[in-house]
């Protein structure tokens, strides 16, 4: 495995702004309209961390790990998991999903949860190889 940096990103940087943009791209497969504003929201917001991954400086992937209580269980939420295109098959992803459990056990107990298009096929089958399990369950989703 390749040098690899995962940070938390807890400070404004530009920099970012492009390939965090380049990278929902890809994931989402519309055009990202993704920009400083937008990250400066991230930053500010103290219930959601963005992480990312950078290969001999460059940044190469990113996640994010959402934290809320509810009655029932704390539940941290593992979105927006991509690697850039130009970085897939060198084990980025799995590094950057290791390293997002473990950043939850250290604030277990908790339930870590992720969703993940089912045409992702890639994506499914390392969430499974890492413990992942499906949940039988409806996801609703209402957009404003």
């Amino acid at each position: 495995m390749e040098n690899l940096k995962i940070t938390i990103v807890d400070s404004f940087d530009s920099s970012l702004v492009e390939p965090i943009g380049r990278m929902l791209q890809q994931l989402t497969g519309t055009k990202s309209t993704f920009d400083e504003e937008q990250l400066r929201i991230i930053i500010r917001d103290m219930s959601c961390r963005l992480f990312v991954a950078r290969s001999q400086g460059e940044v190469v992937g990113m996640f994010s790990l959402c934290t809320y209580s509810s009655p029932s269980m704390r539940k941290v939420w593992l979105e927006d998991v991509v690697v850039d295109s130009a970085a897939r098959g060198r084990g980025i992803g799995r590094a950057m999903v290791a390293y997002a459990i473990n950043f939850a056990r250290q604030i277990a107990p908790c339930c870590l949860m992720l969703t993940s298009s089912p045409h992702r096929t890639e994506a499914n089958a390392l969430y499974r190889s890492m413990g992942f399990e499906p949940k039988q369950t409806n996801l609703y989703k209402m957009d404003f």
